[in-house]
């Protein structure tokens, strides 16, 4: 087992194919910093290739309360006003930086899962929605709510959102800011499964179980069909399935 922590408020842990990151600043409601997010991006760089699943969890009551605005308030190179004053394509090139943190949840070799207790709000919201599959607790809420500081979700949220619940309700999500307790996500698609907070650690760690226990290169292929679904065409699909299941039978022959 391997493990790790640090002054930015992640912990990690690696069992076996399983790695485990856990935001741990349950004093502030694990909100996020841009220290956090290096760190986040940190991990991702140096995550060992015999890692199959990763499992995105918060220490506390909470999964995470967004931004931290003491932060991005004060003076420094990642506040509001800092980002403010950079020329246009330096502001989005910081942005990107930020985001990578989050998107690489996404990729194909790995599959993620958020376990969401409390409140996800904001940065902690996109954080779940960049997993794979997201394992409520009965108490969790979900809220964008950048739309209260006259900002726009930015950490590779909307489109996952979007392909979750479908553009009109992403919209009224994304412009009304408002709540969304665990029983309404797991009724508009948002959640993977909904459970009792006591039963969260032991659902999550079921799954994981499962997930590691099906073939590896089937797996990643499945991940990566089911992802590039969305602008497809039915042909287009189609072709992408007999493309991967190819490639599975001469790795099987192997």
């Amino acid at each position: 087992m391997t493990t790790s922590s640090n002054d930015a408020g992640v912990s990690y842990v690696q069992d076996g194919p399983i790695a485990t990151v856990t935001l741990s600043r349950p004093d502030v409601l694990n909100a996020q910093t841009p220290a956090l997010w290096a760190e986040l991006g940190n991990i991702s760089r140096k995550l060992p290739g015999d890692v199959r699943v990763v499992i995105v969890r918060a220490a506390g009551r909470a999964f995470s309360a967004g931004l931290d605005l003491s932060v991005a308030r004060s003076q420094g190179d990642s506040s509001f006003a800092d980002l403010a004053r950079l020329p246009a394509d330096e502001c989005a090139d910081r942005i990107a930086g930020f985001q990578a943190a989050f998107t690489w949840l996404r990729e194909p070799s790995v599959v993620t899962i958020a376990a969401v207790q409390g409140h996800a709000i904001g940065a902690g919201f996109q954080l779940a929605l960049n997993c794979d599959m997201r394992v409520l607790a009965d108490d969790a809420r979900f809220c964008m709510a950048e739309v209260s500081l006259g900002l726009v979700p930015d950490l590779g949220g909307t489109k996952r959102l979007t392909e979750l619940v479908g553009p009109s309700r992403a919209l009224e999500i994304c412009v009304t800011g408002r709540r969304i307790t665990a029983d309404e996500a797991d009724r508009i698609g948002l959640a993977t499964a909904v459970v009792p907070r006591a039963d969260l650690d032991t659902a999550v760690t079921d799954l994981a179980a499962a997930i590691v226990s099906a073939d590896r290169g089937a797996v990643a292929e499945i991940k990566a069909l089911i992802s590039g679904a969305g602008p497809r065409s039915y042909a287009e699909q189609d072709r992408a399935e007999r493309e991967a299941q190819t490639r599975r039978l001469a790795d099987l022959l192997e």
